[in-house]
């Protein structure tokens, strides 16, 4: 897809972070630009951004919706047909949320709240537009579908694995719609950024109520760990325009360089392949301690880079916390069955 101008983007988690840069990118593209998100006050924020953009205000669509509901994303959906006279050309599924915690401690809730964004919101989406985009614009126009993934997708991590897992479906289903589209003129990409500037550090206070039974240890200390890790993250306007180039190119992933070093260890150390090697036990355990050294110096790395004029906590060395921080990825304090080394203890 190649011609952007006049035609109808809708993104997915467009209030903040990844989906706000991806809507000033294709905004400043011509594009008529509908964003939804579950957070109203981000909605607005977000609007008056774009128009300081340059997006004129008659072009942009905010609207409030719960990407879970199915009654409601198809409500957002016929909403944007009537604005904008059509479905989208270009969907973007970018909303996003996570939590960190040892896998076993994981609850029902945890699954469902990061697997129901993260994977089961792409599918609303995907059922909900792909049909509409096809009679609209198959053999007509250009059309696409993108889903923002995530450098998780690629890794085995015990710590985020609702998350890991969801991002790993997600791949799967662009590659798959990217096959399937092609016939009708259309085409699917997935982005996989490895750390993004955006809000996701403080998704759990958005944690609906009724899914807030977490086997994780979650506070403001955990949420300020992560947003000073995630501060040092790719900019989501120039993250926005990598995903332009890799939709314009027909790329079906797209790698982010914004740490380049890191991926081709990355896909090679958290690969499936390392299982199909047939691996040893003595060697899984050695490859999983790489790893996990190899996370350590990323999140080193990250931490140092951390800014220190107060638009984020002041970051410690390897590991440690920004003042008022606490480590994240830690069970419960009272959840017995967990190794005590992966459970939270006051200090």
């Amino acid at each position: 897809m190649k011609d952007f101008k006049g035609k109808i983007v809708f993104i997915s988690g467009g209030a903040s972070g990844a989906g706000l840069g991806q809507a000033k990118v294709f905004g400043r593209e011509g594009m008529k630009v509908a964003i939804g998100d579950v957070r109203e006050d981000a909605l607005e924020n977000a609007k008056k951004e774009l128009i300081a953009f340059g997006i004129p205000e008659k072009d942009i669509l905010a609207i409030k919706v719960d990407l879970t509901n199915r009654k409601d994303y198809t409500a957002c959906a016929d909403k944007i047909e009537e604005v904008f006279g059509g479905p989208p050309h270009l969907l973007i599924q970018t909303a996003g949320v996570n939590s960190f915690g040892p896998v076993e401690a994981s609850t029902f809730d945890d699954y469902d709240w990061v697997m129901g964004v993260d994977l089961n919101h792409v599918v609303n989406g995907l059922v909900i537009f792909v049909p509409r985009m096809i009679k609209a614009y198959a053999h007509k126009t250009e059309f696409w579908v993108a889903a923002t993934s995530s450098g998780g997708a690629w890794m085995i991590s015990p710590t985020c694995a609702p998350y890991d897992a969801a991002k790993a479906a997600v791949n799967s289903l662009m590659y798959a719609y990217n096959q399937a589209l092609e016939p009708y003129g259309g085409g699917a990409t997935v982005l996989c950024p490895a750390n993004i500037n955006s809000n996701i550090g403080n998704a759990e206070k958005f944690r609906p109520a009724n899914l807030k039974h977490t086997g994780y240890h979650v506070s403001e200390g955990t949420m300020a760990t992560l947003r000073s890790i995630h501060a040092t993250g790719i900019d989501p306007v120039e993250l926005g325009e990598i995903l332009k180039e890799g939709i314009e190119n027909g790329r079906v992933i797209v790698l982010p360089d914004h740490h380049p070093e890191n991926w081709p260890q990355q896909l090679r150390s958290y690969s499936i392949q390392e299982e199909a090697l047939c691996l040893t036990a003595a060697e899984r355990k050695a490859a999983a301690e790489k790893q996990a050294e190899e996370r350590r110096k990323m999140f080193e790395e990250m931490m140092k880079n951390a800014p220190k004029d107060g638009s984020a906590p002041a970051p410690r060395p390897m590991w440690g916390t920004p003042e008022g921080g606490e480590v994240f990825g830690k069970a419960r304090e009272d959840l017995d069955w967990v190794d005590p080394a992966n459970r939270f203890e006051k200090k």
